[in-house]
């Protein structure tokens, strides 16, 4: 009987051995599960990409707006018969910052 208590101790023993510190064991699956989460993150992102890009084609598809508002900001561009402003401020010294 002791025999067989210590055999199966021994299995319990090697048993857990193998659950937790070789390949496969927990550590390696909450690894995993972590993994897991960061690329399901990373795809989300990428999906809300997807659909900006997307409603972005199809507003350069549709209309001139978008077109016109990229050539705006992206290229300096303006109408014809238009007056283009630049401000220009003026830069703060740090002496004359600090007398005032």
């Amino acid at each position: 009987m002791k025999i067989i208590a210590l055999v199966l101790l021994i299995l319990l023993l090697w048993l857990q051995y193998k659950i937790w510190l070789q390949d496969g064991g927990i550590p390696e699956v909450l690894q995993l599960q972590q993994e897991v989460e960061d690329v399901k993150i990373e795809v989300k992102q990428l999906q809300d990409r997807n659909l900006s890009l997307d409603a972005e084609v199809k507003d350069l598809k549709k209309g001139l707006d978008a077109i016109e508002e990229r050539a705006r900001s992206e290229m300096g561009m303006i109408k014809e018969g238009e007056v283009y402003y630049q401000v220009i401020e003026p830069k703060v010294n740090e002496s004359t910052a600090d007398t005032k």
